[in-house]
């Protein structure tokens, strides 16, 4: 058997989850206490969230931090901190404020003014412009007042019938006498662009926050808090002392501090500026690139503007990885502790400007763990195609479903460093009607991606009810569901330790579209993805620096780091960097196949001359065109599959994973409300058994498989709506204790009258008799208890004369834990459907006496704003419940 499974079969799995403890100064019996709900819980590590803190880095921030780390060496548990007192990360406990201004953010503006000639002897007021419609004022080249620097003037041609842009431009900055522009104007329409360096612009939330393309502005915050924390826990580092986290970094250059569409082309905003920026953008576009820059700020889609924009996105992603992500991952490296995080992905914005950082695979290639988050209604069950309404506005459900948990454990695939880990902050802000189902589900749908490592948002020291973000896990012991919270916890590690430590299998490939999209029209990455999941073959994605730098074709396959792939697909893009589609024909020479989805760029990023590799590209018998309708027929054809059902199945979700000498695949039935019921195709030797494992149980079953020409067997896959099996598949599990399969038989349903009793969580298990219930119902209706958070108690008897024992109990709907006794002895908790439970040994000739206690959510009595957003649920057993035969096979 292998070391994985034989570890969690027996209880030895390590720790892989992490929640966020919020600190507010309490009081230290309440932060012991709480560190103390944390391991009860079954976890082992917290992510101290400082940003409530009031004295952050002052006398009672470590005095509170003192006994977190205490209670951690007490209990073998690990600290990880959030690295800053504000959200996001960058405002480095306010010392950028004080530091010289050359670290400060910086930012280029635009403006224009429209002129007509002929005109001689014109003068144009330009720093007056600029006081009037951006608050700084500017003189020749120099700072002005220390915040503002003349960057170019540009003059452009109008079209004389519909005002737009021509393509003669005049370099202009040289003709400025103190703020005064003196030209003589030609004939016709020009338009004059002032581009301008300006410490001012952005978000005013974060006015005061580094500058992420400066190193030495990024060293305030390592300086700051980084030093401080090693300097007093340097002796914890690497072992109690984990490392740190960083919450959400960016640019944040847009007013609107959360518009994700925020990136070169739009009309008026600022954007990031650093004092390299002026040689880099010279590099990539030659001595007269100060006359381009206006083609920043411009909507049309010609080449050439198109061509800037990439110069100027790749630039700034490029600094922002090397001196925020990377300067800090390496400093904690060099003293034993690991740097994680995430920066805010949402509707796409993961390869923009705004709250982005430009580059997801570039912005985390510093850190020790790949990381995303899901908050705030992202991810809702069902709308994985609709767009949903959240405290955001309308999420792309596509990207969310589809694409954000992809693009992180993608990168954890592919950076060495990460080591195959990638960490979610997950649950946050879905309000107090997300409970444990919904926490089950969310867990699922990232751990069938490869999600290993989890941020649950969050434990709170303060005292109920905390407004802030609910739910919360014990929250003062107000939190009905929290005494089986454990049962996540555990499934959660118990998961996380078989996908963890080995290596994953995908099929295909899929380019990340970052650099298509800074160069013109372009697929998002997760188009194609979406194709992909929904027949149930696997993919990582790859940004285009991986496969310059770090892949290889071997056997007809495209290999990075420990990845294989049996082919590449590139997502539509109007053009791509030529080093690439370079690579691109080497690919495929060497017998790689490439899947053009829709149609081939037609031109190179940067406008360099790459005809003769498109030519190439195109005619090649390795290269296909194919339609996004058509990918999963196509590469189904082609054999470039791993597993496959006998029918469409658009909500299975598979992930497959390797340990030496054992397969390991993941299924999930991601509807929220049918039934998944398909033949499954395994590429597994004929010899050897398929097992299923039960993580929530921690048990081992049988699987009835069938053999099948070649290395393939045969399954059949029942998953109940929130449901996920482990399959598996391997030398020496045929020594293993492990369950018969066993089907399902006839079985009657339990009527009769229900006592029903109520107990608040506070109360629990002190209950007070409710009353009688003829037939199951939703608690919840107006005439019931609309506004009751809780446990109910629901207590029957019922006679039981048949000779086999061989039995399960289900209970039809719950809303939504459900804790069965039978005859006095515990059956089992259940979190989520499906709601069955093995009653052999329990169940008696004669009467039988059944208790089933059902908990529901706080938000009944709650009704907080994030809960708003979602529809709401019933309360208690629904049904119908009945006993039914089981045969062993």
């Amino acid at each position: 058997m292998a070391n994985r499974l034989k570890e969690v079969l027996e209880g030895r799995e390590q720790n892989y989850i992490l929640p966020f403890l919020w600190q507010h100064g309490e009081e230290e019996h309440r932060i012991r206490e709480e560190m103390a709900r944390v391991h009860e819980a079954g976890i082992g590590a917290v992510c101290v969230e400082a940003r409530p803190h009031p004295d952050f880095l002052g006398p009672k921030w470590w005095s509170d931090l003192d006994v977190i780390m205490d209670e951690a060496r007490h209990r073998g548990m690990k600290v990880w901190l959030l690295d800053d007192d504000h959200f996001p990360t960058g405002h480095a406990a306010g010392k950028v404020k004080q530091a010289p201004e050359e670290l400060h953010r910086k930012f280029l503006a635009e403006r224009y003014i429209d002129t007509v000639g002929p005109a001689k002897g014109t003068s144009l007021l330009l720093d007056t412009l600029l006081t009037n419609g951006l608050r700084p004022t500017f003189s020749t080249l120099e700072y002005a007042k220390g915040k503002n620097k003349l960057v170019s003037v540009t003059a452009v041609r109008r079209n004389s019938s519909d005002g737009s842009l021509l393509s003669e431009c005049i370099d202009l900055t040289e003709h400025i006498t103190d703020g005064i522009l003196y030209w003589d104007i030609p004939e016709g329409y020009w338009r004059i662009f002032v581009i301008s360096e300006s410490k001012d612009g952005g978000s005013a939330a974060q006015e005061d926050y580094l500058n992420p393309l400066i190193r030495d502005s990024v060293r305030i915050l390592i300086d700051t808090v980084y030093e401080a924390v090693y300097e007093r826990y340097k002796a914890d580092f690497g072992s109690a002392f984990a490392g740190f986290f960083s919450d959400e970094p960016g640019f944040y250059n847009d007013k609107t501090t959360f518009d994700f569409q925020s990136r070169p082309g739009k009309k008026g905003v600022p954007l990031p500026w650093s004092s390299d920026m002026p040689d880099l953008l010279e590099q990539a576009l030659g001595g007269e690139y100060r006359k381009q820059l206006y083609l920043l700020w411009q909507e049309e889609a010609e080449e050439q503007f198109n061509v800037v924009r990439y110069a100027y996105m790749n630039i700034v992603s490029k600094l922002y990885a090397d001196n925020f992500c990377s300067q800090i991952g390496d400093w904690c490296r060099a003293r034993g502790v690991e740097y994680i995080g995430h920066v805010l992905e949402d509707n796409n914005v993961h390869a923009r400007l705004g709250p982005g950082p430009g580059h997801f695979f570039r912005s985390l290639w510093g850190q020790d763990m790949s990381g995303l988050d899901v908050v705030l209604w992202q991810i809702v069950p069902g709308f994985d195609e609709l767009s949903f309404r959240n405290t955001s506005g309308e999420a792309d459900s596509e990207f969310f479903h589809y694409g954000l948990a992809k693009l992180g454990v993608s990168l954890a695939h592919i950076d060495p460093k990460k080591q195959g880990r990638t960490m979610c902050e997950v649950y946050g802000a879905y309000g107090w009607t997300e409970g444990l189902k919904l926490m089950k589900w969310l867990t699922d749908h990232m751990l069938v991606r490869g999600v290993n490592y989890f941020v649950p948002h969050a434990f709170t020291q303060k005292a109920f009810p905390e407004p802030d973000c609910p739910p919360h896990m014990y929250a003062d012991g107000k939190n009905p569901q929290y005494r089986y919270y454990k049962h996540l916890n555990h499934y959660m590690n118990r998961m996380s330790h078989l996908i963890s430590g080995g290596r994953h299998v995908a099929t295909a490939a899929v380019m990340y579209h970052a650099e298509a999209e800074w160069s013109g029209k372009a697929m998002y990455f997760h188009k194609p993805a979406k194709v992909l999941m929904q027949h149930q073959i696997d993919c990582d994605i790859l940004p285009i620096d991986v496969l310059l730098e770090s892949a290889s074709i071997k056997d007809n396959r495209l290999v990075v780091h420990q990845e294989d792939y049996q082919c590449l697909l590139v997502p539509y893009a109007e053009a791509l960097p030529a080093a690439i589609i370079r690579s691109l024909v080497q690919y495929v020479e060497q017998g790689l196949e490439i899947f053009f989805i829709e149609d081939l760029p037609a031109r190179a990023s940067e406008g360099l001359d790459a005809l003769d590799e498109l030519f190439t590209l195109a005619h090649h018998p390795k290269v296909k065109r194919v339609a996004l309708d058509n990918l999963a027929q196509e590469l189904t054809a082609s054999g470039y599959y791993e597993v496959r059902a006998d029918q469409y199945q658009p909500y299975l979700r598979n992930y497959q994973y390797k340990h030496e000498g054992l397969d390991v695949w993941m299924f999930f039935n991601e509807h929220p409300y049918q039934t998944l019921d398909t033949k499954l195709d395994l590429p597994v030797s004929i010899q050897g058994e398929v097992y299923a494992y039960d993580a929530y149980l921690n048990r081992l079953s049988k699987v009835e498989a069938i053999g099948r020409n070649g290395d393939l067997k045969t399954v059949q896959l029942v998953l109940s709506p929130y449901e996920s099996v482990v399959l598996l598949h391997g030398k020496d599990l045929d020594l293993c204790t492990a369950l018969p399969s066993y089907t399902v038989g006839a079985g009657f349903e339990l009527t009769g009258e229900w006592s029903v009793s109520i107990a608040e969580a506070e109360h629990y298990p002190s209950f007070k008799e409710w009353g009688k219930l003829a037939a199951l119902s939703n608690m919840s209706r107006p005439d019931y208890l609309p506004r009751f958070s809780g446990t109910f108690r629901y207590e029957m008897e019922f006679e039981w004369n048949e000779a086999s024992e061989q039995v399960i109990l289900e209970l039809g709907e719950v809303y939504e834990t459900a804790e069965v006794w039978l005859n006095g002895e515990q059956a089992g908790v259940r979190i989520c459907p499906p709601y069955r439970l093995e009653i052999s040994g329990l169940l008696k000739k004669g009467v039988n006496k059944l208790v089933i206690e059902v908990t529901n959510t706080l938000a009944k009595d709650q009704r907080d704003f994030l809960s708003s957003f979602a529809q709401q649920e019933p309360s208690g057993l629904i049904g119908p419940v009945t006993v039914k035969k089981i045969t062993f096979q």
